[in-house]
Parts: C-alpha cells; structure tokens; sequence
C-alpha cells in the first residue's frame, strides 16, 4: 500500500551551486519524507487533481502518496495500522476510532454546515413539525453524525430520547425504504439529501441549523502530525485554498464533484448551493464540539468507554 519515497539531498558543487540528488540508502533505495493521504471522493479529491500541494512539498522533499477510500471510518481503520498519514472525516468516526485507541490527531476543521444535513418526510406525510415524529420510525445510519443531530433535535423540542423510534440503516438503503413508504422520515447528509429533495420530491422538516454544528475534520496520527508541523500546516493551507476557490467558483465546483461522485449536477448544485466554506486549525472550543458527541455517544451506550477528545489535540492549540 506504501511506496518509496524519492527525497533529495543537496550537494555543494564548489563554492556557489548546490543540485539536489536522490540520496541512495544501502540497499538501492531512496530515503525522504513521504505524506500518505487517504481520501475519499470529495475536495481532497479536487486537490489532487490540481497537483499544487506536491509543488509546494517538493522543495521540502516531500513525496506525496494518495489512496482513495469509500467512507471516513475505513480511512481511520488505515491510520490504526499505519497506512495513511492523513485523510478527511466527519464528525462521528474520529470518536468511534479515539474510543478503540487509534492514535489519530485533529489537525483541521471546516467551518459549520448544519444546513448540510436534515430530517426529510415523504411530500404528503402529515409529519410537519417535529413533535409530529415522537414513535414515527426514523431511518439514519448508527452512530454517525445525524444520530447525534436527531438526538439534540428531539432535545431542543422538549422530548425524550425514549420518543425515537430509529430504524439504523445507510443511505442506500434508507432511500430505498423512504421511496417504499416503509420509513416515516429519513435523517440524511448531502449529496444524498439533495439528491432526495430533488428526485424523490422530499420535503425538509428540520435542518440542523441552531441544533448542531456539523463540521467536517481532517486527521492525522499524534507522531506524524508532531514530527511534520511544516508539511501540515502546507496542506491545511492548500485544503482552504480550495475552500476559497469553491466559494467563488460554485458551478465548476459542482461540475467536478458531480463526476467524481457520480450524480447529476443539478443535485450537487443544491448540495453547494448551501454549503459553508473555509477550512482552518483546530482550537479547543471546536474539540468541545467533538466532546460532546463523545459524551451523547457514551450515554447512548454506541462507544465502551469515555474519552477525553482533548487527547487527540496536537500541542500549542488555543
């Protein structure tokens, strides 16, 4: 899954010039610093097709490696074993994985998006508020970050956690359950939510704006993150250059995402069309964010043990 990296050496050449060389170990390989980013479709995809984070690196002598995951959670499993140094997630699976002891440091963070995730009902359901979903069988994925949305919305509205009547299913096939009328609501993410408001004619009920913060993380293990600072600081740079580029540039955003993803662009155009921009460090008031999803899945009985997410903080963070 690894490959060598190709570093250079400076060798002085009398008094003036100095041309980098491939530094040869004993054993015919190249020696360096290698950045191994696991990604999955999405902007770190649109970085990579840029090719401007390798630019910037290479001075440094810093090869880059990239290899693309279908969710967040494999991504985590791979910085456990060693495999990637880096990757982007959502706000659920960096708890599941700290809770099973992986080594992950949260080196960014996006800025909010609560309107990039919400409860859908069919167009003519007679769910309109959300009171109205108290013993309704709501499908969501388990232990993602709806699961935590849902929970502080029935909170916000004054009811119970025992009034939720989840159906755990993924986004496949909790589409497939709301198209068969065989759910009553659906507690989903863009581009999935986009794509049910446009195709299947799903009627937002609530987004999570005023509930919850809805961010998404970018990774790394404590060692790398610690022994590398210059190397992640470049690459937080050039993730929020592409931020800002998409910002002002939504259409030919969207258009590269629709292909990557597969779906057609007027869904992503939705999808954008609502989303937040800007990526930046991790402080600990964004940490506290992730706390209290730890402390909900706790309560919920979905992780083994407290955790302390400040343990996932690199040093030096405000």
């Amino acid at each position: 899954m690894t490959e060598i990296a190709l570093p250079r050496r400076r060798l002085l050449q009398g008094a003036a010039a100095a041309i980098a060389l491939p530094a040869i170990t004993a054993f015919g390989q190249t020696s360096g610093r290698q950045l191994r980013i696991g990604n999955q479709k999405g902007y770190l995809s649109v970085l990579k097709g840029r090719g401007t984070l390798e630019k910037r690196l290479a001075p440094l002598g810093v090869s880059v490696k990239w290899t693309e995951f279908a969710a967040g959670p494999v991504q985590l499993e791979a910085l456990n074993v060693g495999s990637i140094d880096f990757g982007d997630v959502g706000e659920a699976p960096p708890i599941f994985a700290q809770a099973a002891g992986a080594p992950l440091a949260y080196v960014a963070a996006t800025v909010p998006r609560p309107q990039s995730e919400a409860v859908i009902v069919p167009k003519a359901s007679t769910i309109q508020s959300v009171k109205d979903l108290r013993g309704k069988k709501i499908a969501l994925n388990k232990g993602s970050n709806v699961h935590y949305f849902i929970v502080k919305l029935f909170e916000k509205h004054g009811l119970p956690y025992s009034d939720l009547n989840l159906v755990y299913l993924p986004p496949a096939d909790a589409r497939a359950a709301f198209e068969k009328g065989s759910i009553d609501a659906w507690v989903i993410w863009d581009p999935f939510l986009a794509a049910a408001q446009t195709s299947l004619d799903a009627r937002l009920l609530a987004d999570a704006t005023g509930v919850v913060r809805n961010r998404a993380y970018y990774f790394s293990s404590l060692d790398y993150a610690g022994k590398n600072t210059d190397v992640t600081k470049i690459l937080v740079e050039e993730i929020n250059a592409i931020d800002q580029w998409g910002a002002a540039n939504k259409g030919e955003l969207a258009t590269e995402l629709a292909a990557l993803w597969g779906i057609p662009k007027p869904v992503v155009d939705v999808s954008i069309g609502r989303s937040n921009f800007g990526t930046g460090p991790i402080t600990k008031a964004i940490l506290g964010e992730q706390q209290r999803i730890a402390d909900t899945f706790f309560e919920l009985k979905l992780i083994p043990k407290k955790i302390n997410v400040l343990e996932a903080a690199l040093a030096g963070i405000a």
